[in-house]
């Protein structure tokens, strides 16, 4: 079951309804080491591609299947990359957040918003640092849409699993799912679309497994150190 986090009152009452922990406690212990072991790949890919402006072996063989979509087909990966597109994102982001709100889940909106922006905001930090390029040299490592994306799925399945009390393996099962299926089909359309090679998105991919878990981590911490400040600190002592 999720977390329940309730702020005492002075008078030994509970001051508000309880506080969910995004993060649900049974998936912390697995979806740690998911985040430490996406920071390593990521790190390693970045190291590998360093300076690079050109597709390596596994890029170029996985580019060729991709090649050649059909019209129909093409048309589908615009549509999901324009899930990662500015106006797009932003949709999406403001759709999920609106929804927390609508159930009174203002933790969960912060979520929302900071798990999206922190790996976005990986991958810029990480792109002139690695410095590969792709096509006119714009830099490609890794990829943002594939990170937005993954984090936004992993986002939505955490809350899911805290919203339905699933345990640890069907918990873990259905936050690894959402992140894989997020993430396979944006790298998919991005490397279709010839916007970034495949080891780009798999960094990106590996960027949202890092980093989400632990903003859901900080958000709790954060949220529960404010919980656990008395109803009167800050207010002048009478005298």
């Amino acid at each position: 079951m999720g977390e329940n986090l309730t702020r005492p009152a002075r008078d030994g009452r509970t001051d508000g309804p309880p506080a969910r922990a995004v993060l649900p406690p049974p998936l912390r212990a697995r979806l740690g080491p998911v985040a430490v072991l996406g920071a390593l790949v990521a790190v390693v890919l970045g190291l590998l591609f360093a300076g690079d402006g050109g597709p390596g072996t596994v890029d170029a063989r996985i580019g060729a299947a991709a090649d050649g979509t059909g019209a129909w087909w093409r048309d589908v990966a615009l549509a999901t990359d324009f899930l990662g597109e500015p106006v797009g994102a932003a949709t999406l982001v403001a759709a999920a957040v609106t929804g927390c709100l609508l159930f009174r889940r203002p933790r969960a909106a912060v979520l929302v918003v900071a798990g999206t922006g922190a790996s976005v905001a990986t991958t810029k930090l990480l792109k002139p640092l690695v410095g590969r390029t792709i096509h006119d040299g714009s830099l490609s490592y890794p990829s943002g849409h594939t990170a937005f994306l993954t984090a936004f799925a992993l986002v939505v399945a955490l809350l899911a699993a805290g919203r339905l009390g699933l345990g640890r393996t069907a918990g873990t099962s259905l936050v690894l799912a959402a992140a894989l299926a997020a993430g396979a089909a944006m790298g998919w359309a991005q490397v279709a679309l010839g916007a970034h090679y495949p080891t780009d998105t798999l960094g990106g991919w590996c960027t949202a497994l890092a980093v989400t878990p632990a903003t859901a981590w900080l958000v709790d911490r954060t949220a529960g150190r404010r919980g656990d400040r008395p109803a009167d600190a800050g207010r002048p002592e009478p005298r």
